[in-house]
């Protein structure tokens, strides 16, 4: 089934096809439409599915795109606000292309480019809130948006030989972000959750799920880099706030200093647990390798205990997951950093004061663990060694990052 379509570029008095008899384009042709700001990007909706042309109709495409199928496509419409394709399809429904900007960008030049960024509308950090779960919410199969930052970039050949990262900077050149990249040749897309990295946490017998993910970035303009082998190549993202929020950037920023600032504490307190459980452990270890009954087991097992009772202020060690309702520093602080990182106004007065308290206990509980450890150890190590078994040292915060903990 040949398609047939022409253009007129005298209003109507002369036409031209623009599907060549050697064009892979099939189905007959039902809707053709120009995009709304590159007169050179033709849609072009056939019984077989959608085409795209980027060169005013000389070369098409067959657009696979979100599984987009074999499909009659009837009518096509470009969205002036949001610049989104939409495809009238029969059989398939409503599909939606979202953001055709980067295929305006597609010229000649760029597809000569070995590779070369594509721009994309600015992202909006949408506002972060639950919703509730409607009885109609199963009728609906169609995705959203990605409620991340899309960056769209071009690859005339596949990336073959080589490391080849995508990495975000901030204003500062710092780096906030990484993405998992495709090597693919073509048009490629990659997302930024918009967040930095989570908190380490220290283990415990219930979960923090609020902790799983970092503080969400402020908007402005961040620098994308991509690095191909020795070749990098840049460009810039610009976040905007959701413009139904009415929260202030000040605001925002008080958010995300707190939330830095209980990142850091949750990752002392993660230190100062893995100190624990190596102590711990290796006491443990030590007394296995003894007799029972042999005086320098129990006293291995007694400043065990000692240690695992330091240990226990911090995080909930009852087992049955999260019904135990057993809370302590970690649980405590976990959940006052999930309710900072998933708003968008400023923080509470009584967060930030909750914050210090909880880092002020924790304080103790370290100055606590380390005269423990200065008191005892020496005479513990002495008593390994009569029984000529490795003395124990207690982890140092370097040796601790070095080790990637």
């Amino acid at each position: 089934m040949r398609p047939y379509a022409y253009k007129s570029t005298d209003f109507g008095a002369t036409w031209t096809p623009v599907v060549a008899p050697d064009s892979p384009v099939r189905g007959y042709a039902h809707v053709i439409k120009e995009d709304l700001v590159n007169p050179n990007l033709l849609f072009l909706g056939t019984e077989l599915g959608l085409w795209v042309s980027v060169d005013g109709g000389k070369q098409w495409a067959h657009y696979k795109g979100g599984d987009l199928p074999a499909v009659a496509v009837r009518d096509l419409a470009i969205h002036p606000r949001d610049h989104d394709l939409v495809i009238g399809t029969h059989g398939r429904g409503i599909w939606i292309v979202d953001d055709i900007s980067p295929l305006r960008a597609l010229t000649p030049g760029v597809l000569a480019s070995p590779v070369a960024f594509l721009p994309d509308r600015p992202t909006a950090q949408r506002l972060q809130s639950g919703g509730g779960w409607a009885n109609g919410d199963a009728m609906f199969v169609g995705a959203n948006p990605p409620s991340d930052a899309v960056i769209t970039y071009y690859q005339r050949r596949r990336h073959i030989f080589g490391d080849m990262k995508l990495e975000v900077y901030d204003a500062s050149g710092k780096l906030v972000g990484t993405m998992p990249t495709s090597k693919r040749r073509g048009l490629n897309r990659a997302t930024w959750s918009m967040r930095l990295a989570p908190p380490r946490v220290p283990p415990a017998a219930s979960a923090a799920f609020g902790a799983a993910f970092g503080p969400r970035v402020l908007p402005g303009t961040y620098t994308i880099k991509l690095t191909k082998d020795t070749a990098t190549f840049t460009t810039q993202l610009v976040l905007v706030p959701d413009p139904r929020g009415t929260h202030t950037q000040a605001e925002r920023q008080a958010s995300l200093d707190l939330a830095l600032k209980i990142k850091g504490t949750l990752g002392d307190m993660t230190f100062a647990v893995e100190r624990m459980n190596g102590v711990r452990q290796a006491l443990e270890e030590r007394a296995g390798r003894l007799p029972a009954s042999d005086a320098v087991t129990k006293r291995l097992r007694a400043a065990s205990a000692a240690v695992d009772a330091l240990r226990k202020k911090i995080v909930a060690t009852k087992e049955g997951g999260m019904i135990t309702g057993e809370e302590r520093l970690r649980e405590n602080l976990t959940d006052l950093y999930s309710n900072i990182v998933f708003y968008d106004g400023g923080p509470a007065e009584t967060q930030i004061e909750r914050a210090d308290a909880i880092a002020r206990e924790l304080t103790d509980v370290v100055r606590d663990f380390d005269a423990w450890a200065t008191r005892e150890l020496t005479g513990i190590n002495a008593a390994l060694r009569g029984k000529k078994l490795e003395p124990i040292q207690v982890i140092t915060r370097q040796q601790w990052e070095a080790a990637g903990q």
